[in-house]
């Protein structure tokens, strides 16, 4: 059973906005954002609904998180996200100042650890491999089926 307010717990929420991604036909990617054990914003990849390259799924949890708590900055926060962050939203978790990151599977083509590792704020924490195979499995049977 799943400790509540854990890792593990909340990137099981992370893996439901995923699940929800993958119904839609999007990169099954979900996020979420958590302030004081409390769940202030969850996205999922919507690139295709919106037909817009930068509608990850973190991206989406940046924008929903600050306005929920009202400010730009996200550094008493953690994010929660199925697949390790791209450049692109590495950069913009940097400047939202994100307090701590939590990742499921490493992106082996496109994660930010391999091409641009200072992006993050240089407070920001890191922690990979949470639900690693049940993340990875996913982003797998998604492409397998569009094979």
């Amino acid at each position: 059973m799943l400790q509540p307010f854990s890792d593990e717990y909340f990137m099981k929420q992370a893996l439901n906005e995923a699940h929800k991604a993958f119904d839609m036909g999007e990169i099954p990617v979900g996020a979420v954002v958590v302030c004081q054990n409390r769940i202030v914003a969850q996205a999922h990849n919507l690139t295709e609904t919106l037909n817009d390259v930068t509608a990850h799924a973190e991206m989406q949890a940046i924008t929903a998180a600050a306005n929920m708590l009202g400010g730009k900055y996200l550094n008493d926060c953690t994010l929660y996200v199925t697949l390790e962050p791209c450049v692109m939203c590495a950069g913009a978790l940097g400047w939202s100042q994100i307090g701590r990151i939590v990742y499921g599977t490493e992106d082996e083509k496109k994660g930010f650890r391999r091409y641009a590792e200072k992006a993050m704020h240089p407070k920001t924490t890191l922690l990979g491999g949470i639900l690693e195979t049940e993340c990875s499995t996913l982003v797998k049977e998604f492409f397998l089926s569009k094979r």
